[in-house]
């Protein structure tokens, strides 16, 4: 029998009336009224109300509790009074009179409020995290957590996959960030690096024979930190072999599909997801992971304008970029700095400028009107639907810098013009992206997700001639703007995969350096195989309408990839480095 608790502090309930009881918890909050002290006690369950009677011998013992104090208490559960019942909690109809109270430990007084939800300097919340963590908010967060990732377990056991552990200490393949290094003592001068993902490992189970594997893996990756990015992080890692494309995204929109109805009360606003291919997605919203909640959708106009005497729409067309707009209602008159504030909107996205129409019953209002021919101002106005009242705002540049800065400029008006049911989850899936990209600032051809990614198979002859013209099978799942998962059918055939190592600059010594293992595996029966790899953090975020992926994880960095609870990275004893072989420099 438990010493401490017989039941928990959410599940007294009116038939429990008449019952003795143990129960175990902090001190939620401290009442005196009339003679009576009265605590709220907190257990991970809930909140049950405890009443301490001043002729019982506990009373003096009750004085003395503070706030955050263990206890356990001892007593009957008793009705309460009538007017006194509150609606607001699961135990509301009942109390506990308490006849025992034993103090398992006192508690200094805490640096912030644990029982009411004020803010709280984000740093003092971190380094006092366990504390943090006794605050409804955070419980309930992790406690979801825990369902989702529950649900997932189930969801892919009941489909034939197998869970495996896959490695932390492995070899250097940096796959788009800076790997975190791992000295290996027993070989001095050599290191193990933390994966940044099992890729190589999850593709290897399928040469296994593993067929269906899946894994709630950690990654780490050593980059700057985001509000939602964190130096580690848990994915779901999941692989199949002799799958296809339509195969995988189908399973994941069945597992989230279920997810987001069966755990929370929000609203997926199309089912089946939308597919849009990577181009359609740019073209349309300026971005690969589009809000597609709302309209405001770009406009490409540079065939319309491209012979303008407006030098700089003109030139942005001759120098192969492109003139696309959005038209926005409701704005009213916008005062000169309301425009100003636009245009950095628009340069944080690297445009030079923001140009626009403001649309009128008579005519147009603009800075650049003057420009344009009565046929070309009515051809503009009419391809992106511009009514009276409407502005116009027009980027001219590189299609990059278009897309991003009239991207940044869509999310804008999102909020400012609260475009969107914060209650709705508006998937889509995001397919047929570039395999390749060109690193102008390196001069070199470098993936656009990752090396392993198989080519469509009519784009197989383009390795030889026109890699950046090839489309990869790879898919993202996408959220109200934020990247859920990212996955591709792999390559499975040493040939191809030896040819798009040396497509992006890799000579066959360094391949078999840093690949060996996975090449020589391809050599024995390497089944065609895909996977994808959902980020758990990122969507519970979303879930939970959290700011950043720091308020759904039980002990997080913070954004600057430190750990104020544990005071890391730190220094560590010379002798540890002594025994490592390794010496520090001083920064020059």
């Amino acid at each position: 029998m438990n010493p401490y608790r017989t039941h928990t502090a959410g599940e007294l309930r009116k038939e429990n009336v008449g019952e003795g009881v143990r129960l175990a918890g902090w001190v939620h909050r401290r009442r005196d009224h009339g003679g009576l002290i009265f605590i709220d006690l907190r257990d991970r369950w809930g909140l049950t109300q405890i009443t301490f009677h001043p002729e019982q011998e506990v009373f003096q013992t009750a004085e003395k509790l503070r706030p955050e104090w263990a206890i356990s208490i001892e007593g009957e559960v008793a009705e309460r009074p009538e007017g006194n019942a509150n609606p607001d909690l699961p135990t509301g109809d009942v109390e506990v009179e308490a006849s025992g109270l034993d103090i398992l430990n006192e508690s200094e007084t805490p640096p912030f409020e644990v029982e009411r939800e004020r803010p709280v300097d984000e740093i003092t919340r971190l380094k006092y995290r366990y504390l943090d963590l006794r605050r409804d908010r955070m419980r309930e967060n992790i406690i979801f957590r825990h369902e989702v990732v529950k649900h997932i377990r189930d969801y892919l056991s009941e489909r034939d996959f197998i869970e495996v552990e896959t490695p932390l200490l492995t070899a250097s393949t940096p796959e788009g960030a800076r790997d975190y290094l791992v000295p290996a003592r027993l070989y001095p001068g050599e290191f193990y690096a933390l994966p940044q993902s099992p890729q190589q490992f999850k593709q290897l189970l399928m040469v296994a024979g593993f067929e269906r594997y899946f894994q709630i893996a950690r990654a780490l990756r050593d980059e700057d930190g985001r509000g939602d990015r964190q130096p580690e992080h848990t994915q779901l890692d999941l692989e199949m072999s002799f799958t296809t494309q339509d195969e995988v995204l189908a399973l994941i929109e069945g597992l989230y599909t279920e997810i987001v109805e069966e755990l929370t009360e929000k609203k997926i606003i199309a089912k089946p997801f939308p597919r849009l291919t990577f181009a359609e997605a740019m073209s349309r919203f300026g971005s690969d992971k589009p809000d597609i909640r709302f309209g405001l959708e770009l406009t490409d106009l540079s065939d319309l304008v491209s012979a303008s005497d407006f030098k700089v729409f003109r030139g942005a067309v001759e120098g192969g970029g492109s003139v696309r707009a959005i038209s926005v209602s409701d704005l009213g008159d916008l005062s000169r700095k309301e425009v100003d504030d636009l245009v950095e909107v628009a340069k944080e996205g690297g445009a030079k400028g923001l140009a626009h129409f403001q649309i009128t019953d008579a005519d147009i209002k603009s800075p650049i009107a003057k420009f344009f021919s009565e046929e070309e101002i009515e051809g503009i106005t009419s391809r992106v639907e511009a009514k009276p009242g409407d502005w116009v705002f027009f980027v001219a540049d590189k299609n990059p810098v278009v897309f991003e800065s009239l991207n940044r400029l869509r999310l804008h008006f999102r909020e400012r013009l609260d475009l969107v049911d914060k209650d709705t989850l508006a998937l889509c899936w995001i397919t047929d992206f570039p395999l390749f990209e060109y690193n102008e600032v390196e001069d070199r051809i470098e993936p656009m997700h990752h090396m392993f990614t198989m080519p469509r198979e009519e784009d197989l002859p383009l390795l030889d001639t026109d890699p950046l013209a090839i489309i990869g099978q790879l898919y993202d799942l996408v959220a109200n703007g934020t990247e859920l998962a990212s996955g591709s059918i792999r390559i499975h055939r040493p040939d191809i995969q030896r040819k798009v190592f040396e497509v992006i600059g890799m000579d066959e010594d360094e391949a078999e350096r840093r690949f060996g293992s996975i090449l020589r595996a391809f050599r024995y029966g390497a089944p065609p195989h895909g996977g994808i790899a959902p980020g758990i953090d990122r969507f519970i975020m979303l879930l939970r309408d959290e700011p950043n992926i720091r308020e759904v994880m039980a002990f997080p960095k913070t954004q600057a990839a430190r750990d104020e609870m544990m005071d890391a990275p730190g220094p560590v004893a010379e002798e540890q480095l002594k025994e490592l072989g390794i010496s520090l420099r001083k920064k020059s």
